[in-house]
């Protein structure tokens, strides 16, 4: 970065492949808390709407990670299994994702006190028609997610270049789905 102020950036990463109803597609805003981020994330904080409820990501019970990361769900919350999966599996993951990211030095060490970052999440739905849900592989898939939007986030990637050249190359997966009649 050619400026040591992070004043927002934002970014994205799909991680699938994983048991059904265990794919995640994160995105991400990070900033210093003394500028637009700090603005958005009390604001977040503040204002709960039902159903999508905002919670700080913890580590475990009373132990929040750093930088302060706040989980905003994509998907309406009406059940408590659902519930309990959000906030207990993947709420542990995306903490852990966040300091993969300051331990691989994308977040420097020395802002983890300065930054916000809010983590738009997304669980499918699906994940409660599994009988038997493994935890493990949605905790490292939401864990990878994670820490690969805030490196995209903070890279500036995809760059603009790159987008340009690649344009005519790339196909929204639903419209080819379209285009294909297969929804």
């Amino acid at each position: 970065m050619s400026d040591d102020r992070i004043i927002m950036r934002v970014g994205e990463a799909l991680v699938a492949g994983g048991p059904p109803g265990t794919a995640a597609e994160p995105e991400v805003a990070i900033g210093e808390m003394n500028g637009p981020m700090g603005t958005a994330f009390a604001n977040l904080l503040g204002d709960q709407v039902k159903g999508h409820t905002r919670v700080l990501a913890i580590m475990n019970t009373d132990i929040m990670v750093r930088p302060a990361t706040l989980m905003v769900s994509k998907v309406t919350v009406k059940d408590p299994r659902y519930t309990n999966i959000l906030m207990g599996t993947v709420q542990g993951a995306i903490a852990n994702g966040v300091l993969d990211a300051v331990r691989s030095g994308d977040i420097p060490k020395e802002k983890a006190n300065d930054l916000g970052i809010i983590v738009s999440v997304w669980l499918s739905p699906a994940i409660l028609e599994q009988d038997k849900i493994d935890h493990k592989a949605l905790f490292d898939i939401h864990r990878e997610a994670t820490f690969k939007a805030i490196q995209k986030a903070l890279r500036n990637e995809p760059s603009i270049d790159w987008l340009l050249e690649n344009q005519e190359k790339i196909v929204h997966k639903y419209y080819q789905m379209g285009l294909d009649n297969k929804i």
